[in-house]
Order: C-alpha cells, then sequence, then structure tokens
C-alpha cells in the first residue's frame, strides 16, 4: 500500500507527524515541508494547537483585503471546509490585476461616454454576443447570490472577465458595450471586493460612489440566441460549424451548409441521399 493511500485509510495527516519530527530536529524550513507533504501526504488542516494557522493581516497587507474576500469566497461553498493555499490567493490577486489592468487601458477612451437602451441598436455580432454574454451573467449572478453560491457567482464573473479580454473595440458604439458590460462586472463584484471597484468605477468617468447608483437590471433582450453554431458532416463525418438562425427550418439549413466552401468540396457533383436535421444541433448530409 501506498504512503498516501494508508495515511487516507486512517484518516491521518502527515502534518501531525511529520512537522512535529522536523521541528524537535531542527529543521524549519516551510517551502520544503510543505514540498513533502504535497508529494507524499495530505497537508494537515489548519489548526491553532498545530500552529499552522495564517495571520489574515499578514495576508492582507500582502495581497490587500480585497484578494483575501475573493479568495475565501471563490475557494468552494460556504458550508464546507477549505484548505487555505498561497496558489489559490495569487490567483484571485492575478484576476484583480488583470480586471485592473484592462480598465486603465481603456479608462481615457471610456470616461466621458454615455449611453440609453438606444444605442443598443443594429451591434455588430461582437457587440452582441458581448451584450449576451454580460446580461446573461448578470442573470446568474443574481439568481446565485441569492442562494449564496458565492463560489460560482464569482466563477460566473471571472469567465466573462475573461471573454471581454479578447473584445477589441473599434468604434463609439463598441465602446458603449464595452462600458456598460464593465459597469456591470463592478456591479458584481462590489460586493466582495469593494475597494478595487471603486477606484476602477471612478477612473472610468463616475464621480459618484457605487452606492449612489441603482444596481444594474439584465436586459432579457439581449439574453435572446439569435444564432447557432451548427456542426455539419458529410457521411457521418464532421466537414465544418456554420451559423445558422435559431430554430432554422431544414431546407434553410441544407442550403446554407450546401453554399459554404468546406461542405461544397464534399458534396459537389454528388447524389445528395438523405438529410438529417437535429434543429440547432446538428446536420449531417449523406451523399
Amino acid at each position: 500500500m501506498k504512503v498516501l493511500d494508508f495515511l487516507r485509510e486512517n484518516s491521518l495527516s502527515i502534518g501531525d507527524n511529520f512537522r512535529l519530527l522536523l521541528h524537535k530536529l531542527g529543521f524549519e524550513d516551510e517551502v520544503y515541508i510543505k514540498e513533502i507533504e504535497t508529494k507524499v501526504g495530505e497537508p494537515a488542516k489548519m489548526s491553532k494547537s498545530k500552529g499552522n494557522t495564517v495571520d489574515p493581516e499578514e495576508a492582507i497587507k500582502k495581497y490587500g483585503a480585497d484578494t483575501i474576500r475573493l479568495y475565501i469566497l471563490f475557494a468552494g461553498p460556504v458550508e464546507k471546509d477549505f484548505e487555505w493555499t498561497d496558489e489559490g490567493v495569487q490567483g484571485a490577486y492575478r484576476f484583480l490585476k488583470r480586471l485592473w489592468d484592462f480598465t486603465h487601458k481603456y479608462a481615457d477612451r471610456l470616461r466621458d461616454i454615455t449611453y440609453s437602451e438606444e444605442d443598443f441598436q443594429d451591434l455588430s455580432p461582437d457587440c452582441k454576443e458581448i451584450r449576451r454574454k454580460t446580461h446573461q451573467t448578470l442573470n446568474r449572478y443574481l439568481h446565485q447570490m441569492e442562494s449564496f453560491s458565492f463560489n460560482t457567482a464569482i466563477a460566473s464573473i471571472m469567465e466573462l472577465s475573461n471573454t471581454l479580454q479578447d473584445f477589441q473595440p473599434s468604434d463609439s458604439k463598441s465602446l458603449k458595450v464595452l462600458k456598460e458590460s464593465l459597469e456591470i462586472i463592478l456591479f458584481m463584484l462590489y460586493p466582495i471586493t469593494p475597494h478595487v471597484c471603486e477606484e476602477l468605477w471612478h477612473r472610468i468617468g463616475h464621480e459618484r460612489p457605487m452606492a449612489f447608483y441603482n444596481f444594474p437590471v439584465p436586459d432579457e433582450r439581449a439574453t435572446i440566441v439569435e444564432e447557432v453554431e451548427l456542426p455539419v458532416q458529410v457521411n457521418g463525418k464532421l466537414r465544418a460549424v456554420i451559423k445558422v438562425p435559431v430554430d432554422a427550418e431544414e431546407w434553410l439549413v441544407k442550403d446554407m451548409a450546401l453554399r459554404d466552401q468546406k461542405i461544397s468540396q464534399w458534396t459537389e457533383g454528388k447524389e445528395l441521399k438523405k438529410v438529417v436535421y437535429i434543429k440547432n444541433k446538428l446536420l449531417n448530409l449523406v451523399v
């Protein structure tokens, strides 16, 4: 039986005895001890009696209170214990740093930007996708926070933030979409990381604190999916993925697929014997 399996089977932690042994021998290298715990056995749970607690003041001095709050709430469900790790704290810090850098990258261009519902008409596909993702995330966030699912709410915000990192606004409309999305991200993070959010809120052009503004409401029209990506197979083999209107009829989807260059090279000059179409899911052309 492996050492790790033995420890788990008997509900033992290498930290209980191994740390004591090394400390008695005068060996105080914490990095080495943690490396051994990781490779051989599970680390000991945080406990005052074991002297392995984390001083929150030291962590706050190093990373800031916002980072520590974000890490604690993201680490897992509120009803369960979690293992404190420096890597987890650093991950929370890196996320806030990316959001900080991204906001400052566009801060000067966003400062004087204002928007209304009318500004979000006739948007480009990229802008529509950002708004759809933003308001879908806001919708999920509200339900997740009501059920105290803070970790999944934060995960949704992180996913939206990562999507926004790839967005490249090129005109006034896209800048308005970007500002709306950033503002919604800051509102969602505000109960968790108020200091960072308040500072970024000011940097993008707001003079009054966030508490003076109404919390955003999801735009249900923006969450509607107008197109889907449909896998297209020829004789059972995937040949392309095309965008088609949601709930499109078979004749339209088949016509769009046959006009696609990636598909036509496999069907041109051949007899189409059968079409298998699962709405919004799959098109298979049998030739």
